[in-house]
């Protein structure tokens, strides 16, 4: 009786480790799929254009002028985690996103001036939406 209480025993202890892996496995794929997500939700193309305060004068004044899209200013001096979050090393840099998921970035150059014309993007955007048929 004593041998089968200890293989009773280890199989609770295992079936309990399983449930912790598992559990581990899931939060580690939730917090992934977050941090990569679009600020601007997973519907839709988003554009976003992350500047810094010290870098006003660089700011990319035409996003709000692209069609079919959203679009987001993220200022990361005010929103210190945005740098890390979507990984802005630079600014300004422009992020297109398509149902949350990150499609493309523009970033500027050593003088931070974004070198990327509207044109561009706006095909870009063009590009993603004729895909999506």
């Amino acid at each position: 009786m004593l041998r089968g209480e200890l293989l009773i025993n280890v199989e609770i202890n295992n079936m309990k480790k399983l449930k912790y892996i598992v559990l581990l496995l899931l939060l580690m794929i939730i917090s992934s799929s977050i941090n990569g997500q679009s600020p601007c939700g997973d519907e839709g193309i988003c554009v976003t254009q992350f500047n810094a305060g010290f870098n006003d004068a660089n700011k990319v004044t035409w996003v709000g002028d692209l069609g079919d899209c959203d679009t987001k200013f993220i200022d990361i001096m005010v929103d210190a985690t945005a740098a890390g979050k979507y990984k802005i090393v630079v600014v300004p840099t422009i992020v297109i996103y398509s149902d949350g998921e990150e499609i493309t970035r523009f970033q500027a150059n050593i003088m931070m001036k974004m070198e990327t014309k509207q044109e561009e993007i706006q095909g870009k955007i063009d590009e993603i939406l004729m895909d999506s048929f």
